[in-house]
Protein backbone atom coordinates (compact mmCIF):
# COMPACT_ATOMS: atom_id res chain seq x y z
CA UNK A 1 0.00 0.00 0.00
CA UNK A 2 1.47 3.09 -1.02
CA UNK A 3 1.20 5.84 2.12
CA UNK A 4 0.60 9.39 2.29
CA UNK A 5 4.68 10.52 1.89
CA UNK A 6 4.77 8.74 -0.97
CA UNK A 7 1.88 9.65 -2.33
CA UNK A 8 2.54 13.10 -1.81
CA UNK A 9 6.11 12.77 -3.20
CA UNK A 10 4.70 11.27 -6.70
CA UNK A 11 2.67 14.31 -7.20
CA UNK A 12 5.12 16.88 -6.25
CA UNK A 13 7.74 14.89 -8.87
CA UNK A 14 4.73 15.02 -12.01
CA UNK A 15 4.42 18.81 -10.82
CA UNK A 16 8.56 19.66 -10.82
CA UNK A 17 8.18 20.62 -7.02
CA UNK A 18 11.16 18.72 -6.21
CA UNK A 19 13.16 21.29 -4.84
CA UNK A 20 13.37 22.06 -0.47
CA UNK A 21 10.16 22.82 0.52
CA UNK A 22 7.71 23.20 3.71
CA UNK A 23 7.22 19.55 3.44
CA UNK A 24 3.46 20.30 5.26
CA UNK A 25 1.11 18.59 2.48
CA UNK A 26 -2.03 17.29 3.33
CA UNK A 27 -2.75 14.05 1.44
CA UNK A 28 -6.40 12.67 0.53
CA UNK A 29 -7.66 9.44 -1.14
CA UNK A 30 -10.78 8.59 -2.41
CA UNK A 31 -13.23 6.42 -0.45
CA UNK A 32 -15.70 4.23 -1.82
CA UNK A 33 -19.27 4.22 -1.14
CA UNK A 34 -22.15 1.90 -1.33
CA UNK A 35 -25.18 4.29 -2.49
CA UNK A 36 -27.67 1.50 -2.80
CA UNK A 37 -30.46 4.12 -3.05
CA UNK A 38 -33.39 3.98 -5.82
CA UNK A 39 -33.70 7.22 -5.68
CA UNK A 40 -30.84 8.56 -7.11
CA UNK A 41 -30.33 6.97 -11.07
CA UNK A 42 -26.94 4.81 -11.65
CA UNK A 43 -26.01 7.61 -14.41
CA UNK A 44 -26.11 10.13 -11.95
CA UNK A 45 -23.88 8.04 -9.09
CA UNK A 46 -21.43 7.75 -11.38
CA UNK A 47 -21.08 11.25 -12.22
CA UNK A 48 -21.20 12.19 -8.78
CA UNK A 49 -18.08 9.90 -7.66
CA UNK A 50 -16.24 10.88 -10.94
CA UNK A 51 -16.84 14.85 -9.37
CA UNK A 52 -16.24 13.64 -5.94
CA UNK A 53 -12.60 12.40 -7.05
CA UNK A 54 -11.73 15.40 -9.26
CA UNK A 55 -12.53 17.66 -5.87
CA UNK A 56 -10.07 15.04 -4.08
CA UNK A 57 -7.11 15.37 -6.86
CA UNK A 58 -7.14 19.05 -7.18
CA UNK A 59 -6.96 19.09 -3.35
CA UNK A 60 -3.60 17.17 -3.50
CA UNK A 61 -2.29 19.05 -6.15
CA UNK A 62 -3.15 22.06 -4.32
CA UNK A 63 -1.65 20.94 -1.28
CA UNK A 64 1.88 20.45 -2.65
CA UNK A 65 2.00 23.23 -4.58
CA UNK A 66 1.75 25.26 -1.13
CA UNK A 67 4.77 23.65 -0.04
CA UNK A 68 6.58 25.26 -2.75
CA UNK A 69 4.93 28.76 -2.74
CA UNK A 70 6.99 31.71 -2.49
CA UNK A 71 5.21 32.66 0.54
CA UNK A 72 7.72 36.35 0.35
CA UNK A 73 4.97 37.56 -2.62
CA UNK A 74 2.06 37.01 -0.93
CA UNK A 75 -0.71 39.95 -0.87
CA UNK A 76 -3.94 40.47 -1.18
CA UNK A 77 -4.49 41.32 -4.97
CA UNK A 78 -2.58 39.34 -6.82
CA UNK A 79 -0.76 36.56 -5.61
CA UNK A 80 -0.39 33.18 -6.12
CA UNK A 81 -0.23 32.48 -2.78
CA UNK A 82 -3.62 33.95 -2.31
CA UNK A 83 -4.96 32.01 -5.02
CA UNK A 84 -3.69 28.44 -4.18
CA UNK A 85 -5.12 29.08 -0.39
CA UNK A 86 -8.83 30.14 -1.82
CA UNK A 87 -8.71 26.77 -3.68
CA UNK A 88 -7.79 24.77 -0.70
CA UNK A 89 -10.33 25.20 1.12
CA UNK A 90 -12.42 25.01 -1.76
CA UNK A 91 -11.53 21.56 -2.84
CA UNK A 92 -10.98 20.67 0.41
CA UNK A 93 -14.51 21.74 2.12
CA UNK A 94 -15.96 19.88 -0.90
CA UNK A 95 -14.50 16.63 -1.03
CA UNK A 96 -15.44 16.74 3.48
CA UNK A 97 -18.53 17.34 2.53
CA UNK A 98 -18.91 15.19 0.05
CA UNK A 99 -17.78 12.21 2.19
CA UNK A 100 -20.18 13.36 5.18
CA UNK A 101 -22.73 13.19 2.50
CA UNK A 102 -22.20 10.20 0.88
CA UNK A 103 -22.21 8.38 4.14
CA UNK A 104 -25.54 9.94 5.64
CA UNK A 105 -27.50 9.06 2.89
CA UNK A 106 -28.59 5.48 1.38
CA UNK A 107 -29.92 3.88 4.24
CA UNK A 108 -32.99 1.83 2.82
CA UNK A 109 -33.93 0.53 6.44
CA UNK A 110 -33.95 4.06 7.60
CA UNK A 111 -35.03 4.78 11.17
CA UNK A 112 -34.89 7.14 13.83
CA UNK A 113 -35.49 5.76 17.60
CA UNK A 114 -37.71 8.75 19.83
CA UNK A 115 -35.19 7.61 22.54
CA UNK A 116 -31.58 8.24 20.15
CA UNK A 117 -29.30 11.24 21.14
CA UNK A 118 -30.32 12.47 17.60
CA UNK A 119 -34.08 12.53 17.85
CA UNK A 120 -33.60 14.19 21.23
CA UNK A 121 -31.73 17.01 20.18
CA UNK A 122 -32.93 17.79 16.92
CA UNK A 123 -36.79 17.99 19.44
CA UNK A 124 -34.87 20.02 22.38
CA UNK A 125 -33.24 22.96 19.69
CA UNK A 126 -35.89 22.98 16.95
CA UNK A 127 -38.97 22.98 19.31
CA UNK A 128 -39.61 19.10 17.73
CA UNK A 129 -38.39 17.02 15.23
CA UNK A 130 -41.06 17.76 13.09
CA UNK A 131 -40.10 21.46 12.97
CA UNK A 132 -36.36 20.15 12.38
CA UNK A 133 -37.35 18.06 9.11
CA UNK A 134 -39.67 21.32 7.65
CA UNK A 135 -36.39 23.80 8.85
CA UNK A 136 -34.29 21.00 7.27
CA UNK A 137 -36.47 21.49 3.67
CA UNK A 138 -36.71 24.56 4.01
CA UNK A 139 -32.36 24.98 3.67
CA UNK A 140 -32.76 22.42 0.60
CA UNK A 141 -34.70 24.31 -1.59
CA UNK A 142 -33.17 27.68 -0.32
CA UNK A 143 -29.60 26.53 -1.44
CA UNK A 144 -28.26 28.04 -4.73
CA UNK A 145 -25.40 25.97 -5.67
CA UNK A 146 -24.70 24.35 -2.69
CA UNK A 147 -25.68 22.03 0.33
CA UNK A 148 -27.91 21.96 3.56
CA UNK A 149 -26.11 21.44 6.85
CA UNK A 150 -27.54 20.27 10.63
CA UNK A 151 -24.50 21.21 12.17
CA UNK A 152 -22.92 21.23 16.26
CA UNK A 153 -22.59 25.28 16.78
CA UNK A 154 -19.58 25.60 19.32
CA UNK A 155 -20.57 28.85 20.53
CA UNK A 156 -24.23 28.46 21.37
CA UNK A 157 -23.90 25.19 21.90
CA UNK A 158 -27.35 23.84 19.76
CA UNK A 159 -28.32 22.54 16.59
CA UNK A 160 -29.07 24.21 13.79
CA UNK A 161 -29.18 24.56 10.18
CA UNK A 162 -27.20 25.97 7.80
CA UNK A 163 -27.44 26.97 3.70
CA UNK A 164 -24.01 26.80 1.96
CA UNK A 165 -23.74 28.26 -1.40
CA UNK A 166 -20.93 27.12 -3.31
CA UNK A 167 -18.65 24.75 -0.99
CA UNK A 168 -17.01 27.84 0.87
CA UNK A 169 -19.78 30.32 1.03
CA UNK A 170 -21.81 31.32 4.49
CA UNK A 171 -20.05 28.64 6.31
CA UNK A 172 -20.72 29.30 10.51
CA UNK A 173 -17.88 29.74 12.53
CA UNK A 174 -17.71 26.99 15.18
CA UNK A 175 -19.56 24.57 12.99
CA UNK A 176 -19.22 20.65 13.80
CA UNK A 177 -21.36 18.76 10.82
CA UNK A 178 -23.86 16.82 11.68
CA UNK A 179 -26.40 15.88 8.47
CA UNK A 180 -25.46 16.91 5.36
CA UNK A 181 -27.52 17.12 2.07
CA UNK A 182 -26.02 17.79 -1.52
CA UNK A 183 -28.21 20.35 -3.15
CA UNK A 184 -25.80 21.26 -6.12
CA UNK A 185 -27.53 20.63 -9.35
CA UNK A 186 -25.70 17.99 -10.23
CA UNK A 187 -26.69 16.10 -7.46
CA UNK A 188 -30.62 15.96 -8.78
CA UNK A 189 -31.06 17.44 -12.12
CA UNK A 190 -30.70 13.94 -14.27
CA UNK A 191 -33.23 12.43 -12.05
CA UNK A 192 -35.34 15.51 -10.74
CA UNK A 193 -34.80 18.76 -13.24
CA UNK A 194 -35.59 21.55 -11.37
CA UNK A 195 -37.32 20.09 -8.31
CA UNK A 196 -35.07 19.96 -5.26
CA UNK A 197 -37.86 19.63 -3.19
CA UNK A 198 -39.17 16.11 -4.39
CA UNK A 199 -34.92 15.14 -4.14
CA UNK A 200 -34.64 16.50 -0.99
CA UNK A 201 -37.48 14.80 0.57
CA UNK A 202 -36.70 11.08 -1.06
CA UNK A 203 -32.81 11.36 0.28
CA UNK A 204 -34.49 12.39 3.74
CA UNK A 205 -36.33 9.17 3.41
CA UNK A 206 -33.07 7.17 3.40
CA UNK A 207 -31.04 9.45 5.85
CA UNK A 208 -28.77 6.71 7.96
CA UNK A 209 -29.46 7.67 11.77
CA UNK A 210 -26.60 5.19 12.81
CA UNK A 211 -24.05 7.09 11.17
CA UNK A 212 -25.74 10.43 12.47
CA UNK A 213 -26.16 9.37 15.83
CA UNK A 214 -22.28 8.73 15.98
CA UNK A 215 -21.77 12.49 15.07
CA UNK A 216 -24.01 13.77 17.29
CA UNK A 217 -22.49 11.89 19.83
CA UNK A 218 -19.35 13.19 19.19
CA UNK A 219 -20.63 16.37 19.23
CA UNK A 220 -21.67 15.81 22.68
CA UNK A 221 -18.35 14.84 23.84
CA UNK A 222 -17.09 18.67 22.52
CA UNK A 223 -20.46 20.07 24.28
CA UNK A 224 -18.87 18.59 27.54
CA UNK A 225 -15.14 20.05 26.94
CA UNK A 226 -16.15 23.02 26.17
CA UNK A 227 -18.45 23.57 29.70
Amino acid sequence: MIKNGEIRQILKSSMGLDKEDLNESLVAQPKNYQNSTEFLSNATKRAHKELYEGYVENFNKISAKLDTVDRDKANSNNSEFRSLKIDETYNMNALYLHELYFANISDLQSDIKMDSLSYMRLSRDFGDFDKWQMDFLACCQASRCGWAVTYYNLFTQTYMNAVIDLHSIEVPIGFFPIIVMDVWQHAYYRDYLRDVKTYSMAMMKELNWTVIEDRVKKAEKIAQVLK
